[in-house]
């Protein structure tokens, strides 16, 4: 078996060790595992984004090409 050395955070460092304490396996064991089961699956970029997306009838359908749109764009507000 070969030998790589990783460099870990605390957090996840004390997180392996308590696997490992507790499980009563050597760190590598964990580690071993955890490297097989592979990264998390992320969600898609869509899903991540589903809480900005605006889906509403009154947003002008020429909004991102219409320069009228962009009038006092960039300049302070005085609310």
């Amino acid at each position: 078996m070969r030998t790589l050395t990783v460099k870990l955070t605390d957090q996840l460092f004390a997180d392996i060790s308590r696997a490992a304490e507790s499980r009563k396996v050597a760190k590598s064991e964990i580690v071993r595992e955890r490297l097989a089961q592979g990264a998390p699956k992320s969600q898609s970029l869509w899903s991540q984004m589903a809480d900005l997306v605006i889906e509403d009838e009154d947003v002008p359908a020429d909004l991102s090409s219409s320069r009228n749109h962009l009038s006092g764009y960039g300049t302070n507000r005085t609310d």
